[in-house]
């Protein structure tokens, strides 16, 4: 009998580079060791693009072409290299003690010849703690793979092994990796539910810049679209599409969105930094945002809403809703809409508790929101999505007009779709949405706002719910509650709960020592007979 040929499918390049630069890690932080394999990562990339484009150039030397000219980089788009930053140096230098230095020189010089990446790229790698005999393994590691070649580009392998490594680093980081990374299958979500063809994209909160690479990604898988529309003449290259605009307060995260949105030559200059914050120091002030896409942090209680009680953006529509000082959910509603067109949409995660919360006055926007017809669809999402947090979360989709453009008026409706029993787990912690999950939220959102579509209400998955029958509900959002699923056991979060008692408690005790001070201050102002 003979035997069967056994075929192997081989290892993808991004998980092969993923377990041998783990192994490297050592005793080395996932935090830490992040900022060195993706930095060596990028510095390959561009200087592959590099060296492809001064090969080119060396060949036409008898036709006056510079393989030192800066210009001829720039032209095509490419990033100049110095000498001291090109990776066959570098990694002639893998195995010197001074490795270390030697790559901080180069992204240094590298900074110094390419203004958009000024205070971008990391400069850890002569620390002590790092040691440099794995670094130089690392080096010769990612020396192994071509990245930034025009082939390489073409097949996107590098976008491939960053965001491989970013999801990686962020499970093995865990809580402190879900700062800087939503988990891909939530961000594709969200865009396949938007559909941002063209126009303004924001997120004020960008952490390593996942939305813009899927808006990107969804563009390219898309592009039938704009000969529908008669655009076939029109240049196809997602940069002439959108343009993105984004905020991040974690200075490293941002150096990793830069990184990440400068590998697939997405013009990332209004992609800004500061440590204060989009409450705090917006620096977006005067954008109107076609689409906003954002997973902004949880019940945030520090946000400083205190100082912002008089804020413009707490106008919703002509009317101020202030939102509570002590949880940031509402405030980043709010802060959404200030920065939509007048046909604006927006699509972001939020706790589950802002669907039901009346605290500090939160009841009361949400139904203002609902009244005047800005909120388009909410999303029950299964639980262990996030590697931050256990809270259970939603998706809100708000447009600023449900009754023009490209969709049918819906002013009068809400979609409710409960996917709380969708996904599949990854591993005993975490859960993940599959490619069919994601298709069907999206196809039935799409089927209820398109003109033509074909919606039907499935009971246990999905409702179009008057704002009538919302009313009945006193403006409660859960989905479980219209799609006919039971929300008892996850309507009530102990954690919730537990902070809006806790605030509410600490501004009880603030407010009665302030009387008592005040009570001591005038019993003091008192003459009583026999004092004087």
């Amino acid at each position: 009998m003979a035997k069967t040929a056994k075929t192997e499918q081989e290892e993808p390049l991004e998980k092969k580079l993923w377990k041998a630069a783990d192994k490297l890690r050592k005793n080395m932080d996932a935090a830490e060791y992040k900022h060195v394999a993706l930095g060596l990562i990028f510095l390959k990339y561009i200087s592959d693009a590099f060296e492809e484009q001064y090969q080119k150039l060396v060949a036409q030397k008898s036709e006056g072409a510079d393989p030192e000219d800066k210009n001829e980089y720039v032209a095509e788009k490419i990033f100049f290299v110095p000498a001291m930053a090109r990776w066959n140096y570098i990694q002639g230098r893998a195995t010197q003690p001074t490795i270390g230095k030697d790559i901080d020189d180069a992204m240094d010089a590298i900074e110094k010849d390419n203004p958009s990446l000024r205070g971008v790229l990391p400069k850890v790698f002569a620390q002590e703690k790092l040691d440099k005999s794995s670094l130089g393994g690392l080096v010769n590691l990612v020396g192994s793979a071509t990245l930034g070649t025009k082939e390489a580009q073409s097949k996107d392998l590098l976008g491939q092994v960053f965001e491989y490594f970013l999801g990686e680093f962020a499970l093995a980081e865990g809580k402190k990796g879900g700062q800087f990374y939503t988990p891909q299958s939530v961000v594709k979500l969200l865009v396949e539910m938007l559909e941002p063809y063209e126009g303004r994209v924001f997120d004020p909160c960008c952490g390593s810049g996942g939305m813009f690479v899927q808006s990107e990604k969804f563009i390219n898988q898309h592009q039938d679209h704009y000969k529908t529309k008669g655009k076939a003449g029109l240049a196809l290259n997602p940069a002439d599409r959108i343009s993105i605009y984004g905020q991040e307060s974690n200075q490293t995260t941002w150096r990793l969105a830069k990184m990440n949105l400068s590998i697939r030559g997405i013009d990332s200059s209004n992609v800004k930094w500061n440590n204060e914050g989009s409450f705090l120091n917006d620096a977006h002030k005067d954008l109107k945002a076609d689409y906003i896409i954002a997973n902004p942090p949880f019940n945030d209680s520090d946000w400083s809403g205190e100082l912002l009680r008089d804020d413009a953006r707490w106008k919703v529509l002509g009317k101020t809703l202030i939102p509570p000082a002590g949880n940031a959910n509402y405030a980043w509603i709010q802060h959404f809409l200030y920065h939509l067109a007048p046909t604006g949409q927006a699509g972001f995660v939020l706790s589950k508790g802002s669907l039901t919360s009346n605290t500090g006055g939160e009841g009361d926007i949400r139904k203002e929101l609902v009244d005047q017809g800005l909120v388009d669809c909410v999303v029950n999402l299964p639980t262990k999505l996030f590697l931050n947090t256990q809270i259970p979360a939603c998706l809100w989709f708000l447009s600023r007009n449900r009754t023009n453009g490209d969709f049918r008026n819906r002013k009068n409706e809400i979609l409710f779709i409960d996917a709380r029993n969708m996904g599949f787990l990854i591993n005993r912690k975490n859960r993940d949405l599959s490619d069919d999950d994601i298709n069907l939220i999206a196809g039935t959102y799409h089927n209820w706002r398109n003109p033509q579509g074909n919606y039907e209400d499935v009971a246990g998955f999905c409702k179009a719910a008057t704002i009538e029958e919302v009313e009945k509900l006193n403006y409660v959002l859960t989905p479980g509650r219209y799609v006919g699923l039971a929300d008892e056991e996850d309507d009530f979060n102990f954690v919730e709960r537990f902070t809006a008692l806790k605030s509410e408690l600490e501004k009880q005790i603030a407010e009665e020592a302030h009387l008592n001070k005040k009570i001591i201050e005038n019993l003091a102002k008192i003459k009583l007979p026999g004092n004087g």
